[in-house]
């Protein structure tokens, strides 16, 4: 394998600032309505549990049914955009999650919108990567980490918005009308984001005598880095408890404290506020600390990630329904998403600049199988046999494992970063639409 590059500048913008933030804006946007789109349906779990009988573990499908289709679709998704166009592949996505989630109001059986939000999830599989890896080579290399979680944020706020929109609209014009208001913005920004400037990245040269043996050269260059694996499944273990939060705490403010599934739904979205803040707080601290020591950019997330195991332990299985139990959870949801910028930063970091969407996608593809794809699955299983409160604390425990993973990984860290440090990108000045005055 041959990897031909210049240097970058470490402190310069790929394009013109205004250009850099208009894809950040959008994207921001885009990843917004994304979210929105697949977590609006965990307020409709009272009216969907009444309405059809469903189980808890029925009912945790639905948040698993996205994941599970968004880590069969990245991969490939990701390699073919890497290869064509970011910009257009972003467009062609959000399209497509956007209509799948506006035919989820016209289904009539659980399987039918089991099926529709799959395809919300094959929509959405590969815009994270695509639009991570832009920013990421947009925006000068040492606010990496801080422009991806902020990027990244947007996923929390979503789900804030989703988990208000479920509620308020199924409560007062029914839960398939959310579906149909939601879909629309998402195609609107998908146009907008004709706008965006693409990146053209150094040819990725492997010696190969067949697409087998270059497939294999690909596969290589992606799990070469100890770190990038570390972060892959770092984060994934860690969004095992943070998509079980965000999927069930409405609920558990329903059962435990007695909240009606209107009222929940804010509450559970308070908490979800504290992981936004959370998510932009410590990429900017592991970034700043980076600056001294590279390892930081994995330490920092990894001593949230303890602590986020500690905070939920004594919350879920200490404590029961009451102020403090209340405070610890809001504590925890600041810590634990901690993850969401520095993991994919590192990732990023250690692999050749014409592989960025794929890592990155890797990093997707681990944190939906095994992250996103089975917290909701799992809780909700557990909680069908033990109780909501016992599920929850149970989950928290893949914090643990999290922390564990991102120590070890932070070994190789620096190392795995120099080996691909002086690789350049360029603006990509004929594949995109220009940036409209």
């Amino acid at each position: 394998m041959h990897l031909p590059g210049a240097p970058q500048k470490e402190h310069g913008y790929l394009v013109s600032k205004p250009q850099a933030w208009l894809a950040f804006a959008l994207s921001f946007l885009l990843m917004a309505f994304d979210f929105i789109d697949r977590q609006i349906v965990v307020s409709m779990f009272p009216h969907l549990k009444e309405e059809w009988g469903l189980s808890d573990q029925q009912l945790g499908a639905l948040v698993s049914i996205v994941a599970i289709t968004v880590a069969l679709g990245t991969l490939p998704i990701s390699l073919f955009v890497d290869n064509w166009s970011r910009v257009k592949g972003v467009v062609a996505m959000a399209t497509v999650w956007s209509l799948a989630t506006i035919s989820c109001a016209f289904t009539g059986t659980y399987g039918q919108l089991l099926v529709a939000r799959g395809f919300i999830g094959l929509g959405e599989a590969g815009y994270g990567p695509a639009a991570g890896a832009l920013l990421s080579s947009v925006f000068p290399t040492r606010m990496r980490a801080t422009i991806i979680g902020g990027f990244l944020a947007a996923a929390t706020f979503g789900s804030v918005i989703g988990v208000i929109l479920g509620g308020v609209i199924a409560s007062r014009w029914g839960w398939k009308t959310a579906f149909g208001v939601v879909g629309v913005p998402g195609l609107l920004l998908a146009v907008l984001y004709l706008f965006v400037r693409d990146y053209r990245a150094p040819e990725l040269v492997i010696d190969a005598p067949s697409k087998i043996h270059r497939a294999n050269g690909i596969a290589r260059e992606l799990f070469r880095a100890r770190s990038g694996i570390a972060a892959y499944l770092g984060s994934a273990l860690q969004l095992v408890t943070t998509s079980t939060m965000v999927a069930w705490l409405p609920s558990y403010f329903n059962r435990v404290y007695g909240q009606p599934a209107e009222r929940a739904g804010v509450w559970a979205a308070g908490i979800i506020v504290c992981a936004t803040l959370g998510v932009v707080f410590w990429s900017i601290v592991a970034d700043r600390l980076a600056r001294r020591d590279l390892r930081w950019r994995m330490f920092t997330p990894a001593a949230c990630c303890f602590a986020t195991l500690i905070i939920f332990s004594v919350a879920f299985g200490a404590l029961q329904a009451g102020p403090l139990q209340l405070a610890l959870i809001a504590l925890g949801g600041f810590l634990m998403a901690a993850t969401t910028g520095p993991m994919p930063a590192v990732a990023i970091d250690v692999v050749h600049p014409a592989l960025r969407s794929t890592a990155a996608s890797m990093v997707t593809v681990a944190q939906n199988l095994f992250g996103l794809g089975i917290g909701p699955l799992i809780a909700g299983a557990l909680s069908d046999r033990f109780g909501l409160q016992t599920a929850m604390a149970l989950v928290s425990l893949s914090c643990g494992f999290a922390a564990l993973v991102l120590v070890v990984g932070a070994r190789t860290y620096r190392r795995d970063h120099d080996a691909v440090a002086g690789l350049a990108v360029a603006p990509d000045l004929v594949d995109a639409a220009p940036l409209a005055a």
